[in-house]
């Protein structure tokens, strides 16, 4: 196991297998979500399930190997969303163009990579804006869990949020679940959240009607009838009309993964000396790679989870974590039912824990630097009340710069960080923002 370099960053295989374990059922969701999603677009179910299986596969296991983090890759459900509701369904383009799309969108992310353009981004990501995404995503992570289980909902009136039904059997589980991983890692319980998982599943078998096991476990894997594989027109993609939305693709990825990559690999303390991600630039090519493999496959594009940190919460450091989520999303392709056995409100509370635990990016912040740690706030903040991490970035962005400016501290502005404010401002300005 010395490709992992196991010893040297403190783990063991066990630790690293339960790790894995956890992102894995933390994300699992997605083999259910993306297909729903993109088939009320047109897109066929079950050739979306094997594509989406395949990406989130072997894109991990090629983050894992290559870049030795404990990253896991899959189709990002914010894309999944652009792709089949503004894409096919809002802008009327047929899905072999949009798969050219997002194919054409994940040649341009690879050549930004690998030339350094991304890497330049991460070294000019002041930290109180890297602090900031980091605190936000962890926001961003409760509210995404909270509502899906129902305990915060959309308000009609008013605020646009309000607490749900408190006494559902998913809210009341969740917040068990939440209060037990909390008082499991205070024991210093090893793999507390995986293990809540699997009691919250099994309680649900039990008393939930709506988690109900068919009775069939195997199914061998098909794209079926209508299957999307390498059924991408690239040529059509390259139209004029097309090409905007390829933009805004690349863009929306670099800033959202980027942001991801580095508020995971904060929390598994992989920076180093320099605050700077160790094989960051592998693992932003994996990135980039993984949605390649998305336009072949047929599905929507790929990203680094933020889910991942629910792997490195339980001692998750090395690439062995993502390998292990890669191969059991390639074994999900032949147990297709029991991909939905795990209900939302089992993975809830782990997503939860791990948006707290991401709250402690607000002590990182500098408020002797009082430009800095507003500006880190602002990206916070905002990342929740627009649900985008991108407009997070581009707004702390805008308020570091013109704060300087205002305060005339222009010395502590670097042109780099000044060149991609002023990019964010005008893919927001000239609307092509997703």
């Amino acid at each position: 196991m010395s490709l992992f370099q196991l010893e040297e960053r403190g783990s063991s295989v066990r630790q690293e297998v339960v790790a894995g374990l956890t992102t894995f059922l933390a994300m699992v969701y997605s083999v259910i979500v993306v297909p729903s999603m993109l088939s009320n677009a047109g897109f066929p179910a079950e050739s979306v399930f094997i594509a989406t299986c395949l990406v989130a596969g072997l894109g991990s296991i090629l983050i894992g190997l290559w870049a030795n983090v404990p990253m896991a890759i899959g189709c990002a459900i914010s894309l999944t969303a652009f792709t089949a509701f503004s894409l096919v369904l809002g802008q009327g383009i047929s899905i072999p163009v949009a798969l050219g799309a997002i194919f054409l969108m994940g040649v341009i992310f690879t050549l930004v990579s690998v030339t350094g353009v991304r890497s330049w981004i991460l070294r000019n990501l002041p930290s109180s804006i890297a602090h900031g995404a980091g605190i936000g995503i962890g926001l961003f992570l409760l509210l995404i869990a909270a509502n899906g289980v129902g305990l915060v909902v959309s308000n009609t009136a008013g605020l646009p949020v309000k607490m749900g039904e408190f006494m559902s059997f998913p809210v009341i589980m969740s917040l068990l679940g939440l209060v037990a991983i909390i008082g499991l890692e205070r024991l210093k319980v090893k793999g507390s959240i995986l293990w809540v998982i699997i009691a919250i599943t099994i309680v649900g078998l039990i008393f939930d009607p709506n988690v109900k096991f068919g009775g069939q476990i195997f199914k061998l894997p098909s794209f079926g009838e209508n299957s999307q594989l390498f059924n991408l027109d690239i040529m059509g993609a390259l139209n004029t009309a097309i090409l905007p939305v390829v933009f805004a693709l690349v863009m929306t990825a670099i800033f959202d993964a980027t942001g991801t990559i580095r508020a995971v690999a904060g929390q598994a303390n992989l920076l180093d000396k320099d605050g700077q991600i160790i094989n960051g630039g592998r693992a932003l090519t994996s990135d980039s790679v993984s949605s390649i493999l998305s336009g072949l496959f047929g599905t929507a594009p790929a990203a680094v989870y933020i889910e991942s940190a629910a792997g490195t919460a339980v001692g998750g450091k090395t690439g062995l974590t993502a390998v292990v989520v890669g191969v059991l999303f390639l074994v999900v392709l032949f147990f297709q039912p029991l991909a939905f056995l795990v209900p939302g409100y089992a993975t809830a509370p782990a997503l939860m824990y791990v948006g707290l635990l991401m709250l402690s990016n607000v002590s990182k912040l500098d408020f002797d630097d009082f430009i800095g740690a507003m500006s880190g706030l602002v990206c916070a903040v905002f990342i929740v009340l627009t649900s985008n991490i991108v407009t997070g970035i581009m707004l702390g962005f805008a308020t570091l710069v013109l704060g300087r400016i205002v305060a005339g501290e222009f010395k502590k502005l670097n042109l780099g960080t000044v060149v991609i404010a002023v990019v964010l401002v005008a893919f927001y300005a000239f609307g092509w923002a997703i």
